[in-house]
């Protein structure tokens, strides 16, 4: 079996599975070769539903959990969207296809030689639409605040405050909470409050930095 068949094998097994169901992050998970964002020994694996190794004790996500929180963050062409956390890139591409040419993804990776490769990938596959900035991802990106869509892919000990201040009203954040029993959190600011709804049990890496873990 090809790399593409086993892609559209393991789409197919999570709509059937309930993990992904409108068309927007469908498309967008079968557009991206999730091989490119992958060292060589491990591309025979992209279409594996499960974590991988990329280096500096990082890992690239599961395809269904990049799947599950594009349908929770209700990803919209035309968003702005902040990701924290760039790791190999691979997150940032899907939720690039979703905003579209109109959209804007800003990543932030503190790890400087994973932004770098992340950013040259992104740059082979067109991700035009993607900024990858080095830097402490739990302060956000005030630059180009304020956010329609804010998402981390590390878990931190609560959400940090610059991220709350960075979304724009009405818009969603979505995060891991926790060291040891995570569990991922979907807020939405709506004026002064930040509502929050538990999205279930996850198991990311943790979250460094001034707002994160130390």
């Amino acid at each position: 079996m090809n790399l593409e068949e086993e892609k559209r094998k393991v789409i197919e097994k999570l709509i059937r599975e309930g993990y992904i169901k409108s068309k927007r992050v469908i498309d967008a998970l079968l557009k991206v070769p999730r091989e490119e964002f992958l060292p060589e020994h491990l591309k025979k694996y992209a279409y594996v539903d499960t974590p991988l190794e990329i280096g500096y004790g990082q890992t690239i996500s599961a395809i269904h959990m990049v799947g599950m929180m594009s349908e929770l963050l209700d990803l919209k062409p035309g968003m702005k969207v902040l990701e924290v956390g760039t790791g190999c890139g691979y997150h940032a591409a899907v939720t690039a296809e979703i905003v579209g040419k109109d959209g804007l993804v800003v990543s932030i990776e503190r790890i400087p030689e994973l932004a770098e490769k992340a950013e040259r990938t992104l740059r082979k596959l067109g991700y035009d639409n993607v900024i990858v900035v080095v830097g402490d991802g739990t302060l956000g990106y005030e630059p180009l605040a304020p956010y329609d869509r804010i998402y981390v892919t590390a878990a931190g000990p609560k959400i940090p405050e610059p991220l709350i201040k960075q979304l724009k009203d009405g818009g969603k954040l979505l995060m891991p909470v926790g060291r040891y029993l995570q569990k991922l959190i979907l807020a939405e600011k709506r004026g002064d409050q930040v509502i929050i709804k538990d999205c279930g049990p996850v198991a990311f890496v943790p979250l460094i930095g001034k707002e994160g873990f130390q």
